[in-house]
């Protein structure tokens, strides 16, 4: 016995060791948990996307994208215009590093104005296009002569058509575009969408149409003809288009006369006959599904297009916001969106300097279809009487 003794010693410490061990780990608490993202649906997990949630809005955060709504309220209380999608924006331009290229047609948003602000003050290049009347010499958009003051470049259009884009390129690796002017009606009153590209492609076509507004003063049907870019990715298809100078309408036609079994869209102005007409020679199929919702007062102009597809047979609507349906948006067959600054009009058409994507992502259509049943829902039915279709 006395042989192994000094082996066995040390053997009868481990055992003890591994014992106190198991022990301790008995009563020990586990690691706290990460604290979840803000709004984080429960389903998150299982998702392909994140929702955030906010005050006046909404979000989605997906592998490369994002998409923002906005969710108006009846209030006139200018007080309570907190914590809508001028939020994640505003942060977006805090984590800027390099560069923010910014094309506004309207910008007064006071929080936006802060974070540009704050970018330039930490060396962040920032630029930015507008369009002259509503923009720069607009004594409701003062925050751009405010940024121009201390030294922020601003290239204004100088012209009878519209700059009408409201994109923003951060750090020449995201776009962020859509219907949404940086105001604080666009943000808290009026509908409107937001779609985020975190892509270098997306943001070099971009930055080469902002290029030729800032650098080379050209706007409109004077624009640079880029056609239209193709870009794929994690968001799926997309084709950006930079209007009046591409064939927007023939690329519009054609994504309609593609559509197979549905067709939704959400328009603050429908005026385009082409446009119509497409969507017009889809009722041909009796099943075929053709719903819209048209921003109310513009809905009863004499160029809309409501009268012609409400006799064609099409399901139409008016918007029941207060202020204003902003949305220039097209559904189709519940797997492609066409979404920007866009207005569905012989001006845009024409005039302005427009920008329109066409994504082709079956959960992203999935998020700007739940937006417009929100839509539809809340809209009047076309009062009998109201439409003369002899």
């Amino acid at each position: 016995m006395k042989r192994h003794s000094k082996h066995l010693i040390p053997f009868i410490i481990i055992c003890v060791m591994a014992l106190a061990a198991a022990l301790a780990s008995q009563f020990t608490s586990p690691p706290a948990p990460t604290p979840p993202v803000k709004g984080e649906d429960a389903s998150a997990t299982t998702s392909p996307f994140i929702t955030v949630k906010y005050r006046f809005g909404r979000g989605y955060v997906g592998d490369n994208w994002q998409v923002y709504f906005n969710e108006p309220d009846a209030s006139v209380d200018r007080s309570d215009y907190v914590d809508g999608i001028d939020a994640p924006l505003a942060s977006a331009i805090d984590a800027a590093e390099r560069s923010l290229d910014i094309a506004a047609f309207e910008l007064n948003s006071k929080l936006l104005y802060e974070a540009i602000l704050a970018a330039q003050r930490r060396g962040v290049t920032a630029r930015i296009v507008t369009d002259d009347r509503h923009g720069l010499e607009d004594d409701s958009n003062t925050e751009l002569r405010d940024l121009r003051a201390v030294g922020v470049p601003i290239v204004a259009d100088n012209r009878s058509g519209l700059m009408h884009n409201k994109f923003i390129i951060v750090d020449e690796r995201a776009v962020w575009t859509g219907s949404w002017n940086y105001t604080l009606n666009g943000t808290y009153r009026n509908n409107n969408n937001v779609l985020v590209l975190e892509s270098a492609g997306a943001a070099a076509a971009y930055k080469t149409e902002f290029e030729e507004m800032f650098e080379r003063g050209e706007f409109g049907a004077r624009s640079s003809n880029d056609g239209i870019i193709s870009i794929g990715g994690n968001a799926g298809e997309i084709s950006i288009i930079f209007a009046p100078e591409a064939n927007e309408i023939a690329a519009l036609r054609a994504a309609v006369g593609a559509a197979q079994s549905s067709i939704r869209f959400m328009s603050f102005v429908f005026s385009l006959d082409e446009l119509a007409g497409a969507m017009i020679e889809k009722m041909t199929d009796p099943d075929f599904v053709l719903r819209g919702v048209f921003e109310e007062r513009n809905s009863r102009a004499s160029w809309s297009q409501l009268p012609a597809l409400y006799c064609a047979g099409a399901q139409v609507r008016q918007d029941g916001n207060r202020y204003i349906l902003h949305h220039k948006v097209i559904i189709i067959d519940d797997d492609t969106v066409i979404t920007g600054s866009f207005n569905f009009s012989n001006s845009a058409a024409q005039d302005n300097d427009e920008n329109i994507v066409i994504i082709r992502d079956k959960v992203i259509a999935s998020l700007y279809l739940e937006e417009w049943r929100r839509i539809w829902d809340s809209a009047k039915e076309v009062s009998p009487g109201e439409v003369n279709c002899d």
